[in-house]
């Protein structure tokens, strides 16, 4: 299975210093190995010039009686070859041993590449059954025949492989010594760069999207002449830009707070008025004119509505605005079973059913904030599903949380609108005039409270079926 490479920068630095020092000491070792051998064999060939074939041709005299019969081994060393070729065959050949001359056997290919030897003073390497790598010499004798003379290039390449097994050892040495030197030295110099992937995985963890937020102070490392200060000083342009936006979109968001709830606050007065005139004037004892009573009905039905309306935006402009809530155990159970007999009141062609755990369950916050949550989820089941709709409402407990479910098999709320259902005036249609009284300010609210409680509210919807989820923990995460 083929390893793979590095992805870390770290990693992909330090196997590249290595990489390029194994090419480094290979291309030495070669080169070193190379002349080292090209010398000694320069060495052999001098020798073997030296000995001008005096060996090879005493080797003849062996076949005259009336000589001398020992050869001329004067001044050769050990292992020295000679051999005589008279037309073309090898007539004689022998190897020095121990000051004595000993007669060498012949294969057919031995006396081969005999015979390819080329007659020039030149050294050239040949191999021999018995006695293994030559390098030989060529040269004319006086007789008509050709006298080579040769050294072992045992020695030779004995050399050579002591040097390569020492260069082998030195450069795993070398390279296991430069990766963890190197492997440190990189290491150190990307710490700037590892400040600063720290600083921009602090910035992407901070809540952004909500809420004022204390962006981290600038880097240290912002000097142009490195590419990693470069890199700084460009994170540090960005966060003062994202900083910079952050604070005018607060801002922004506070001027909005406050206007919506002074609006509202200021609204409540004159609306309550609009309301308490229109009853007077339905209580006139004297005759009113039909077209009048229902105008002052629908003036009275308005105003309550705008009330609701201007209630639920003061609601929705002190939660956003952070005020801390009551944190009193609150009985959970028993806030479910007062919401849903309201809501059997309000909707009696619903069947509304009651999944309940055997003890009651309690939660830390503020009761009426909770009642208004459940309240508006049961209401929002009850108002965008027909007569006959079954909703199921589920209470239960897990680990450290409560987990309250509103399910109907009602008609299931549009795709395009479920990732904004707890949005602000977020409805299933575009109508601002509604039968039913709906502000879109019902999920906002419970979203708000939900939150305000340290909880979450999650939407599962469907043809046919859609799946309200409070969970809200059971235990105070504000207490000391």
């Amino acid at each position: 299975m083929k390893r793979p490479a590095p992805r870390t920068l770290r990693g992909q630095l330090t196997a590249g210093l290595v990489t390029l020092l194994a090419l480094a000491c290979l291309a030495v070792g070669i080169t070193t190995a190379l002349a080292l051998r090209g010398f000694l064999m320069g060495r052999l060939d001098e020798q073997l010039a030296a000995s001008g074939g005096r060996f090879a041709a005493s080797l003849e005299h062996e076949a005259r009686p009336d000589a001398d019969n020992l050869p001329d081994t004067r001044g050769q060393p050990d292992t020295t070859f000679g051999a005589r070729l008279l037309r073309g065959t090898v007539t004689q050949a022998a190897v020095i041993d121990d000051d004595t001359d000993r007669a060498v056997p012949l294969t057919p290919q031995d006396r081969h590449a005999l015979k390819a030897v080329p007659v020039d003073g030149d050294g050239h390497s040949i191999h021999l059954s018995d006695l293994g790598g030559y390098r030989v010499t060529a040269v004319a004798g006086d007789d008509g025949d050709t006298l080579i003379t040769g050294l072992p290039l045992h020695p030779v390449e004995e050399t050579v492989h002591r040097l390569e097994a020492v260069e082998a050892v030195l450069f795993a040495a070398a390279l296991l010594g430069t990766g963890i030197a190197g492997a440190l030295w990189v290491r150190v110099s990307l710490r700037p760069l590892q400040r600063v992937t720290a600083r921009a995985a602090e910035v992407a963890g901070l809540p952004l999207a909500s809420g004022e937020v204390a962006m981290p102070g600038p880097l240290p490392d912002t000097d142009p002449r490195t590419e990693i200060g470069q890199v700084g000083s460009a994170l540090n342009h960005m966060l003062g830009h994202v900083e910079d936006a952050l604070t005018r979109r607060q801002a922004s968001e506070e001027r909005l707070r406050h206007f919506a709830a002074d609006a509202s606050h200021e609204l409540r007065t004159p609306v309550a008025n609009i309301r308490g005139h229109a009853e007077l004037a339905l209580r006139h004892h004297g005759p009113v004119p039909a077209p009048v009573h229902h105008a002052l009905e629908r003036i009275g039905a308005e105003s309550r509505r705008m009330t609701r309306i201007v209630d639920d935006l003061l609601l929705l402009a002190r939660l956003d605005a952070g005020r801390p809530l009551e944190r009193v155990p609150v009985d959970l159970t028993l806030l479910v079973l007062d919401a849903v007999e309201d809501a059997r009141a309000a909707g009696p062609a619903h069947h509304w059913i009651l999944d309940l755990p055997e003890e009651p369950v309690t939660v830390p916050g503020e009761a009426h904030r909770l009642q208004q949550a459940i309240g508006n989820l049961l209401a929002n089941a009850r108002t965008h599903t027909p007569p006959g709709t079954e909703v199921t409402i589920t209470l239960t407990t897990e680990r450290d949380h409560a987990r309250l479910e509103v399910h109907d098999n009602g008609p299931g709320i549009p795709e395009d609108i479920r990732p904004e259902v707890f949005g602000r005036f977020v409805r299933a249609d575009s109508a601002r005039s509604r039968t039913t009284g709906s502000t879109g300010l019902g999920l906002a609210i419970v979203q708000a409270v939900v939150t305000a409680h340290h909880g979450t509210t999650s939407l599962d919807s469907g043809d046919h079926h859609t799946t309200v989820r409070l969970v809200l923990p059971l235990e105070d995460s504000d207490a000391d």
